[in-house]
């Protein structure tokens, strides 16, 4: 472990060699991400320090050198689990990638990739992992990086790839959690109360309440705000301001959007903006 103490530092980035990526370089001290998911694979290395984080209903520890993959629409947290913080490199690689890379790789149609939960801790796929990163950041030989990027995804399948295990939360499979999200997404900037969902399923709000966490892992207000996160990558990207993005978003005002932003995505908006245009 390094004794050097890391400083809240994130930069994304993105590369034409893996399309609809978001890339991440980034050490963190302070910061602590709140319980969030992803829509893409996120395919971290930890480069030095080490990070804690719960996902899946347990908690882990990922030390320098080690890979702690996160499964795409899976909730997960993460902070310091030393006093240096952590430094990682983060792919978050995109699910028909990732997918279309296992076809090929078995020469036939594959569920889509899953993987166990526990850190991986392989030296030599998170050298792959960290090359192939450095190459697709530096940008000076396409060819060389997306070799590495290609060397090290298709290791890091065919050694750890899994076919996800049948265990759902019995309520995910509710229909009445279907129609609540669906009220929740309909008009993300609409105001709701609680007792607006559960009249929809005819359920009390404590129980609508209960039901929605239990099937969802978050209450409805903070899946509403992953949400309205998640689609307000999109508009940022594309050029649309701060102010009027959080407005969009359902955000009471540009510092509340601002600070949720960066509980999940270690930076502010406008420098997310910035990094990914």
């Amino acid at each position: 472990m390094t004794s050097t103490r890391f400083r809240d530092s994130a930069r994304y980035w993105r590369t034409p060699l893996l399309p609809g990526a978001d890339m991440l370089t980034a050490e963190y001290h302070d910061h602590e991400f709140t319980p969030h998911w992803h829509d893409a694979y996120a395919i971290p290395v930890i480069e030095a320090g080490a990070e804690t984080y719960r996902y899946r209903g347990a908690n882990y520890v990922a030390e320098a050198g080690s890979v702690p993959i996160i499964n795409p629409g899976e909730l997960h947290t993460g902070s310091r689990a030393v006093d240096a913080g952590w430094r990682y490199r983060v792919m978050y690689a995109p699910v028909d990638f990732i997918h279309e890379l296992a076809n090929d790789l078995a020469g036939r149609p594959q569920p889509l990739p899953w993987f166990d939960p526990e850190v991986i801790r392989d030296a030599d796929l998170a050298q792959r992992l960290r090359q192939a990163h450095r190459l697709l950041e530096a940008g000076d030989d396409p060819l060389a990086a997306e070799t590495a990027m290609l060397d090290a995804l298709s290791t890091l399948l065919v050694r750890y790839g899994r076919t996800r295990p049948e265990t759902p939360r019995v309520a995910a499979h509710d229909p009445r959690v279907a129609t609540m999200q669906a009220q929740l997404t309909s008009d993300l900037a609409a105001p709701l109360q609680l007792a607006d969902l559960a009249s929809t399923v005819g359920l009390s709000p404590f129980h609508a309440a209960r039901l929605f966490t239990q099937a969802t892992g978050l209450p409805p207000h903070a899946w509403r705000n992953q949400i309205r996160l998640q689609r307000a990558l999109g508009p940022l990207r594309a050029g649309a301001s701060v102010t009027e993005v959080a407005a969009a978003s359902g955000f009471t005002d540009q510092s509340h959007f601002t600070r949720h932003f960066r509980r999940m995505f270690g930076v502010p908006p406008g420098r997310w903006q910035a990094a990914s245009a």
